[in-house]
């Protein structure tokens, strides 16, 4: 009963935290919008000044929703790969499928000229861009679990993911050597992570994406609880493990590969948002930690998202440099205090 009290609080000071910070998101920026402002045209009134309510709908708005897509989903990928491997260092980064993602996004924009015209247009479009992520995403993290059964040493898995993220990188060396300096020039911008620039079709796309990975993880909780305590026990609860295992690789790769398409590579948050979810509620509850997560990881993608813009500057930062500042030390701190704890 403490606990169930403890928890609703912490809920309710995350969902506040997460509306506040969605504000000053929307706020801050090269021009500054008062928060109430923001506030009033949000809630179906008009902004003082209409340059404000066109920046607001226009920018704002649609930047602070793919920011919460991408915490959201980064995270909850993350959390799903972590009790999957049973390894805490797992991530969509870390193991290599933000890379199997990059690669597929490589072949269609280096590579799609290689192709004919009806391919390579249907390739360049935002539905090939995520087919080819998803794609390249779900080949990796595959290709993984084939290797981790014949490794339980989880350092040695690291290792492996590691090793298929230097292979996917040396097949995008190749195309972009061979690429011309335009598509070499656009590849660049994707790999330096944007969430500024989708317009609302992208986003509702995303949107479904995000939407169908968190529907297909939410099947799977009562399967991640039983992977935490090994497979055989999850065998004796009668747990189907093949066709778990399958729909958590799906709901990844779903998540990762959409995520990546749109957003570009995006690092530590996959990684660290599931361990703080874990420190805050104390549990490895599957069910806290789905909906923990995800508040985490929307407030943690929105803050960085607000550093990146560099309120009182006219340059925006690219988000993926953000999240390596903020997130590497966080990542750094809990291996510290694990180690401490042992």
């Amino acid at each position: 009963m403490k606990t169930n009290k403890k928890n609703s609080l912490l809920f309710t000071f995350l969902s506040l935290t997460l509306l506040l910070t969605l504000l000053l998101n929307i706020s801050f920026g090269q021009v500054a919008i008062p928060v109430k402002e923001v506030f009033r045209s949000l809630f179906g009134g008009q902004a003082e000044k209409e340059t404000w309510e066109y920046i607001i709908m226009n920018f704002r708005l649609p930047k602070a929703i793919t920011a919460t897509l991408v915490g959201i989903g980064l995270s909850i990928s993350g959390l799903l790969m972590q009790t999957l491997f049973r390894n805490p260092l797992a991530g969509p980064y870390v193991l290599g499928l933000s890379s199997g993602s990059s690669l597929g996004v490589a072949f269609v924009i280096l590579g799609a000229g290689l192709l004919p015209a009806v391919f390579s247009q249907f390739l360049l479009s935002s539905y090939g861009i995520i087919l080819a992520s998803c794609l390249g995403s779900l080949l990796v993290l595959l290709m993984i679990l084939i290797v981790s059964q014949r490794l339980r040493d989880t350092m040695s898995i690291l290792i492996v993911g590691l090793m298929f993220s230097s292979f996917t990188g040396a097949i995008v060396s190749v195309f972009s050597y061979f690429s011309t300096a335009e598509q070499l020039q656009k590849y660049t911008f994707w790999s330096m992570g944007s969430i500024g620039n989708l317009s609302w079709q992208n986003i509702t796309v995303l949107g479904l994406s995000v939407f169908m990975g968190l529907l297909l993880s939410l099947l799977t909780l009562k399967a991640l609880d039983a992977l935490l305590l090994g497979e055989n026990y999850a065998k004796s609860m009668g747990l189907n493990l093949k066709k778990s295992r399958y729909t958590i690789i799906f709901a990844t790769s779903i998540l990762a590969g959409s995520i990546t398409a749109f957003a570009g590579p995006i690092a530590f948050v996959g990684l660290a948002v599931p361990h703080l979810a874990k420190l805050i509620f104390q549990t490895s509850n599957h069910k806290t930690l789905f909906w923990s997560t995800i508040l985490i990881g929307a407030i943690i993608m929105l803050f960085c998202d607000m550093i990146s813009q560099m309120p009182g500057f006219d340059f925006t930062l690219p988000i993926n440099a953000i999240t390596s500042i903020i997130g590497a030390p966080v990542v750094i701190w809990l291996i510290v205090r694990k180690k401490s704890m042992t």
